[in-house]
């Protein structure tokens, strides 16, 4: 019964939807008030461009011109960006040439030519925790005089290398361990005598090993290193200097003739403290200062006396392939004995005194760095 009530009224609205739509309005008149929503108006608003005010000097504003006129070329090379590296290199070659030549010279005086080669490599390696320093230093410097036989005038080979760590990158203290050694090239005399050399290529030769505390502060070229343990070994391999006990190794064992009953010993061994500073600054416009000091003392046999190592240079840069040098190494070693006289049978008549030795050097010369 309801379904067929609700079949009825949905077919009754569905006739009335269908003679509504039949049905047209009668138009009305238009309202100024009504907006037609299928309409769309733009609105332009234009305004004049403003004028340039300044016109560069030169400029040509219709028909612009690239000039290269006015442009100055670069000064130097353009680099191109690479990866910075953590290692700092040094490669420094040198010779110091100086000569006098006298004709007729009525103040007198005799010709002389002098030479001193030299080389310097560095290789520095820093990064965060780590340092590691190595240098090597080698001069041979010879010297021709008239009515003179050819004389040595400079003579060093040294290498030294030093590793550093630290805990964190705030403190400039390291706990380092550094290795040295030092001798020379050719035989030394006591000139004029040349029959017998008082030293050899090595004897002396110097080692040392230590480990300690370094004192590095940043963007200084400074150090300073404190080696409690350090360990100084004194080779002489020329047996003859051995035998004599040079540099303070232990002498060869002779009877009363004079024969020989124990050779000297070759190597002398020192266990003992280290101080030892570096430091390279600029103190003028192109003179730089280089400072090396080295102080070493024994624990056990001769505590207390003080071996020294020193060299003060001024280098003078003239321009980029010449520079002068000012120099000085003063040295002092507890070992070394000077005019001690021995008998034939090698027993001590005189005994020798220690002494402090100097060399200076003033030189002016060609420099290449690589």
């Amino acid at each position: 019964m309801y379904g067929k009530i609700f079949i009825i009224v949905l077919l009754f609205l569905n006739f009335n939807f269908l003679f509504a739509q039949d049905t047209i309005p009668a138009p009305q008149a238009p309202d100024s008030t009504q907006v037609d929503s299928m309409r769309i108006d733009t609105i332009v608003i234009r305004t004049l461009q403003d004028k340039i005010k300044y016109i560069p000097r030169g400029a040509d504003l219709t028909n612009p011109v690239v000039s290269f006129k006015r442009t100055k070329p670069l000064e130097e090379k353009y680099r191109r960006f690479s990866i910075p590296s953590f290692w700092e290199k040094e490669n420094k070659l040198g010779f110091n040439f100086s000569e006098v030549a006298f004709v007729n010279w009525n103040a007198g005086g005799n010709n002389s030519i002098s030479g001193l080669a030299s080389a310097k490599f560095v290789r520095n390696y820093k990064f965060r925790y780590v340092q590691l320093n190595n240098n090597l230093d080698i001069r041979y410097g010879l010297n021709a005089q008239e009515g003179f036989k050819l004389r040595k005038s400079d003579d060093a080979l040294r290498f030294s290398s030093t590793f550093a760590f630290r805990r964190d990158t705030i403190s400039n203290w390291y706990y380092s361990a550094s290795a040295e050694f030092r001798t020379q090239f050719s035989n030394g005399y006591k000139y004029p005598n040349r029959d017998k050399p008082i030293s050899r290529f090595m004897a002396p030769g110097y080692a040392l090993l230590g480990a300690g505390t370094s004192y590095i502060p940043e963007g200084k070229k400074f150090n300073l290193r404190l080696a409690p343990l350090t360990f100084k070994s004194t080779f002489v391999l020329d047996q003859t200097l051995a035998n004599g006990g040079a540099f303070g190794v232990q002498k060869a064992l002779v009877d009363t003739d004079g024969n020989i009953i124990k050779e000297g010993e070759n190597v002398y061994l020192e266990f003992g403290f280290l101080v030892s500073n570096s430091w390279e600054t600029v103190v003028y416009d192109n003179v730089k200062l280089n400072h090396r000091l080295q102080l070493y003392s024994d624990y056990v046999k001769n505590f207390g006396n003080i071996d020294v190592d020193w060299e003060l240079n001024l280098d003078l840069t003239v321009n980029k392939y010449v520079k002068a040098s000012i120099g000085t190494h003063v040295l002092y070693d507890h070992d070394i004995i000077f005019d001690e006289v021995k008998a034939a049978d090698g027993t001590v008549t005189t005994p020798g005194k220690r002494k402090i030795q100097f060399k200076q050097l003033l030189g002016v010369g060609l420099v290449y760095d690589f």
